[in-house]
C-alpha cells in the first residue's frame, strides 16, 4: 500500500497529474480496471482507472460507483478527466481525481503502478539496482536485435550499455567512455537528420555508415505518455532486416516503463539531496547531519546562485533545464537545491574532480539563453556556508539592477560594489540626500534638462583628470571643463576640502544606487 501523492511522484508527471487530493482515503491498495458500461469491481482503496472512458455521463457513473465503494482515486484521460461535471462530482464522491497524460498506454501504466504499490521503485531506491535492471535490460535488448547497444537519455547521456563489444568503432568507446555521445558525433548524427527523425517518430532508424569510420547505428526513440526519454543505439553490420528492426523497436516500452522507475527514483533521491543542502545553505540546527548525509568533504566551497530572467517559457521548466545542465558532466555532481526562484549549488573550491575552477570554464565558455544572473561567493569552510550564500544573493541583487553586467559576478572580483551597496543603502537610510548643495543640483538637472550630478560624480572619481572624466561621459573635455564652472557658479562648495568630497561622493553613490534598487 502507498499514499497516492507518493504513487504519483514516483511514477511520475510524465504519466500522471494530481487533480484533486481526497481527505478521506489518501492510501491506494491495488489497482482495478474500469470499462465503460461494465460494473467496477473495486473495493475500498483501490485505484480504479478509467480505460476508454471519455464521456461525460460515462465518468460521472464510474465516479458515483467508486465513491459508494470508497475507492481511493480514479484515474482519467482527458477530456474526461477535465470536464467541470466530472470534477465536481468527484469532489462530492470525497475520492481522488487522477489525470492520466494522453498517449500513456494503460498496460504500461498498471505495471508500473503496480510496481510502485508492491515497493518495487522503493527497493529500487533503497537497494541502488535501478542502473543495474537497466544494463540488464541492454544486454536483454542487445540479444533481441543481435548487436551492442546503449541506452541514452534525451540529452544524449549514456544511462547504460550492453557488455558485449563484438562490433564497436571509437564513436561508441568515446561515448561509454565519457559517457555522453561526443559533440562532433553528435553534430554528424544532427547533420543526417537523425534527432528529428526521433523526435517525430517511434519506429526504428537506420542511420548508414559514415566516412569517418563511424559505423552504422540502429536508433529508437524511447517514449512514453507523449514524452520522448531518450534512445536506444544498436551498432549493426549493415541494413537489418524489417523483423529485427521491429522486435529492436517493441522493446522500447518495456525500456520506456524502466526509465521511469529510474527517473523516479533519482527524483527521489534528488528531492532528497536538495532538502538536505537547504539545511546547509540555511545553517541552524541540522546542518552538521546533513552534511553527513551528503558526504560534503572537509574542504573550501563555494555556493552559486542561479536566477533564470523570466521568458515565454515557465521558470520552473527553465531552473530544471538549467539544473540537469549544471550536474552533466563535470565530476562529482554539484551539491543543488531550489530556494524560491533561486537555483543554488554547493561547489568545492578545488582545481580538479568538479570544483569551482572546472565550472567555472563550463560557465563561461557555454552561451546559454536565455542568459541566466549567476553570481559565485567567497571561499569558505564548510561550517561558514552560509555566509557564502549570503554574498551570492547580493551578487544576484546588483546583476537585477543592471549595475553589474558579468556573465559570471564573483564575490572576489567585486566585493568593493557590495561595499558601496550596502554604504549607499545606510547613507538612503539615514537621508543623507537631503544635506549639503547636492538638493540645488539635482533641482537644476531636473528643471532645466541639465547633467550636474554626472558631472561632479566623474569629477570626483576621477580628481584632476578632466580628459578622463570628460571620456566616462562621452563629452568633449572643454564641454566638462564648462559644467564644472557652472557648478561652481551654482553652489558653494569646497571641492579642495578632502571631507566635502568624500561626503558628496557618498551622497552621489546613494543616489544612483537607490534609484537601480
Amino acid at each position: 500500500m502507498l499514499d497516492i501523492r507518493a504513487l504519483v511522484e514516483r511514477v511520475g508527471p510524465a504519466l500522471l497529474r494530481t487533480v484533486i487530493s481526497s481527505e478521506a482515503s489518501t492510501v491506494a491498495g491495488d489497482v482495478v480496471i474500469a470499462e465503460p458500461g461494465e460494473p467496477t469491481t473495486a473495493t475500498g482503496g483501490d485505484l480504479v482507472l478509467g480505460v476508454g472512458i471519455t464521456e461525460a455521463e460515462q465518468a460521472l457513473r464510474l465516479v458515483r460507483e467508486c465513491g459508494e465503494r470508497g475507492v481511493a482515486a480514479v484515474l482519467l484521460k482527458p477530456p474526461a478527466a477535465g470536464l467541470d461535471e466530472v470534477v465536481a462530482s468527484v469532489r462530492e464522491a470525497g475520492i481522488a481525481l487522477i489525470e492520466v497524460r494522453q498517449g500513456t498506454a494503460w498496460a504500461q501504466l498498471v505495471w508500473l503502478i503496480r510496481a510502485a504499490l508492491a515497493g518495487g521503485i522503493r527497493q529500487t531506491e533503497e537497494s541502488g539496482v535501478g542502473v543495474t535492471d537497466l544494463f540488464r535490460l541492454a544486454d536483454a535488448v542487445a540479444d533481441v536485435v543481435d548487436a551492442p547497444v546503449t541506452i541514452e537519455d534525451a540529452h544524449s547521456q549514456v544511462l547504460a550499455h550492453s557488455a558485449r563489444q563484438d562490433l564497436t568503432d571509437p564513436a561508441r568507446i568515446s561515448t561509454i567512455m565519457g559517457r555522453k555521445q561526443p559533440d562532433d558525433v553528435l553534430a554528424k548524427f544532427r547533420a543526417r537528420g537523425t534527432f528529428r527523425q526521433l523526435t517525430k517518430g517511434s519506429s526504428a532508424i537506420f542511420v548508414p555508415a559514415q566516412q569517418d569510420g563511424t559505423l552504422p547505428r540502429l536508433v529508437v526513440p524511447i517514449r512514453m505518455g507523449g514524452e520522448l526519454l531518450g534512445s536506444m543505439w544498436a551498432v549493426v553490420p549493415g541494413p537489418v532486416s524489417e523483423e529485427r528492426a521491429t522486435a529492436f523497436a517493441d522493446t522500447a516500452p518495456l525500456v520506456a516503463l524502466q526509465l521511469l522507475r529510474w527517473r523516479a527514483v533519482a527524483d527521489v533521491q534528488r528531492r532528497r539531496s536538495a532538502e538536505q543542502v537547504r539545511l546547509l545553505l540555511e545553517g541552524g540546527e541540522g546542518w552538521r547531519a546533513a552534511a553527513t548525509e551528503l558526504a560534503v568533504p572537509n574542504e573550501q566551497h563555494r555556493v552559486i546562485a542561479i536566477e533564470m530572467p523570466s521568458s515565454d517559457e515557465p521558470a520552473e521548466g527553465q531552473r530544471l533545464a538549467m539544473w540537469e545542465w549544471i550536474t552533466r558532466g563535470i565530476g562529482r555532481r554539484p551539491l543543488v537545491t531550489e530556494i524560491g526562484s533561486v537555483l543554488y549549488a554547493l561547489v568545492p573550491d578545488r582545481a580538479r574532480g568538479g570544483g569551482w575552477p572546472e565550472l567555472r570554464q563550463a560557465l563561461l565558455s557555454h552561451e546559454l539563453s536565455p542568459r541566466p544572473l549567476i553570481a559565485v561567493g567567497t571561499s569558505v569552510p564548510v561550517t561558514d556556508v552560509p555566509r557564502s550564500r549570503a554574498q551570492a544573493d547580493e551578487l544576484i541583487g546588483l546583476l537585477r539592477t543592471g549595475l553589474v553586467r558579468q556573465r559570471v559576478a564573483i564575490y572576489d572580483d567585486l566585493w568593493h560594489l557590495l561595499v558601496l551597496s550596502r554604504m549607499a543603502g545606510a547613507a538612503t537610510d539615514a537621508g543623507v540626500a537631503t544635506l549639503g548643495p547636492l538638493p540645488v543640483l539635482r533641482e537644476h538637472d531636473r528643471a532645466q534638462g541639465t547633467e550636474y550630478q554626472a558631472t561632479l560624480h566623474a569629477w570626483l572619481r576621477h580628481p584632476g583628470d578632466p580628459r578622463q572624466a570628460s571620456r566616462e561621459l562621452r563629452v568633449h573635455p572643454n564641454t566638462f571643463r564648462y559644467r564644472m564652472k557652472r557648478i561652481g557658479q551654482l553652489v558653494d562648495v569646497d571641492l579642495d576640502d578632502p571631507d566635502v568630497r568624500s561626503a558628496l561622493l557618498v551622497q552621489l553613490l546613494a543616489e544612483r544606487w537607490a534609484q537601480h534598487g
